[in-house]
């Protein structure tokens, strides 16, 4: 059994998120035995509550960052002291404005994809010397 390194994620805000959620899936479920729009609408309710609950007690610490914690921080009393700046692949935490975004985008250098010879015979300033270039494409 040591040979497994599962990392389930259980936390204060999984657990709290999991229990209000129940509740409001099972009140909008009495709603839907009894007819009653309003028990539904409420149960509804609580279950949109449930997502601002859970994603305030991960920003508070109480929940896990994305991926495999050490063995050391898996238990479920452990709070997660890197919540405060963020996670780097968390949605939570970017929507909250926490955290380090991933840049995917490509650097275009000065000469862009033609070259120090320029389009249609123009010239183009040599990057490496700050002069124009006086070839031209012919």
């Amino acid at each position: 059994m040591s040979g497994h390194h599962h990392d389930e994620g259980h936390t204060v805000a999984g657990w709290t998120g999991c229990a209000v959620a129940v509740v409001g899936t099972s009140v909008a479920g009495v709603g839907m035995c009894l007819g009653s729009a309003a028990w539904i609408w409420l149960g509804l309710g609580v279950v949109g509550l449930n997502v601002l609950v859970t994603w305030g007690l991960h920003l508070a610490g109480w929940g896990k960052p994305p991926g495999i914690r050490p063995v050391a921080e898996r238990g479920m009393r452990v709070r997660d002291r890197g919540a405060r700046a963020g996670h780097p692949a968390c949605v939570g935490c970017r929507l909250a404005g926490r955290g380090r975004s991933v840049s995917t985008g490509v650097a275009v250098s000065a000469q862009g994809a033609h070259g120090a010879q320029g389009v249609q015979g123009v010239p183009q300033p040599d990057a490496a010397l700050g002069s124009a270039s006086s070839e031209s494409v012919v």
